[in-house]
């Protein structure tokens, strides 16, 4: 193949969908999921977030497929990254707990200080959290421009009002605060390896600190070389190969 033709294939196969494309081969992929081709299903959704079509249903149904077909690394990647994309559901994390529940490592121990507000903000939705501040900063403020244009004996009541609402707002200001600071400055990653070893030092050589296997979700925290150090939820930490996980 010539320089020219390879590069018109690379470019092809790097441009986008379009919708009916798109939705007709997410509909080959359903149908291949419900005759238990797993195989043709992965593949189908896996091209589709290849071409730009990467929604929380397409990571959903190669969750599920790839779940389907033991794989549990990816079945717990693909997931998470529904629920970040806004897949948030029941069905989402009824799958996840099910590959969860796959997963060789149960880690025990206490849990790290500073994941109290990773753990905080998985609990809750940044949709909602941010609906919520909003509103409530919008309400008060509303209500402070009331305040002139009311009688004087309504005066008070709409004082306390925007009072009340706007304090509603504090909490919901700090938690949004939060989800902002864990999207931009912690970098969470799967373990897709069968068997992954973290080693005292980023060195082949150095001696193992301990072993950890596909599915389970680490803290990322530097890198050095082909080298990348992790951290697990009950705080301990290790450098392992990089190929070996996928940063969420």
């Amino acid at each position: 193949m010539s320089a020219a033709a390879l590069l018109l294939a690379t470019v092809l196969s790097q441009s986008y969908y379009t919708p009916t494309e798109a939705q007709a081969l997410f509909s080959q992929a359903n149908e291949a999921y419900s005759r238990e081709d797993y195989a043709s299903a992965r593949s189908d959704y896996e091209k589709l977030l290849a071409h730009g079509y990467g929604g929380a249903d397409v990571l959903y149904n190669l969750g599920t497929t790839a779940l389907a077909q033991g794989d549990v690394g990816h079945a717990v990647l693909a997931l998470e990254r529904a629920e970040r994309a806004g897949g948030r559901s029941d069905d989402v994390e009824a799958q996840l707990a099910l590959a969860r529940s796959r997963q060789l490592d149960k880690v025990v121990g206490s849990m790290a200080e500073d994941d109290f507000l990773p753990r905080l903000v998985a609990a809750t939705d940044g949709r909602a959290v941010s609906i919520i501040f909003l509103s409530a900063w919008l309400l008060g403020f509303a209500l402070i421009a009331l305040y002139r244009g009311v009688r004087p004996r309504s005066r008070t009541a709409v004082a306390l009002a925007a009072a009340v609402v706007l304090l509603a707002a504090v909490p919901a200001g700090l938690l949004l605060a939060a989800h902002a600071w864990v999207h931009h400055g912690v970098r969470e990653a799967v373990v897709l390896a069968p068997t992954l070893q973290a080693r005292v030092l980023p060195q082949p050589q150095a001696r193992v600190a301990f072993e950890v296997h596909a599915g389970l979700k680490v803290r990322l925290l530097q890198r050095a070389g082909s080298y990348v150090q992790l951290r697990l939820p009950n705080g301990l930490e290790g450098w392992a190969p990089v190929d070996g996980v996928e940063a969420l």
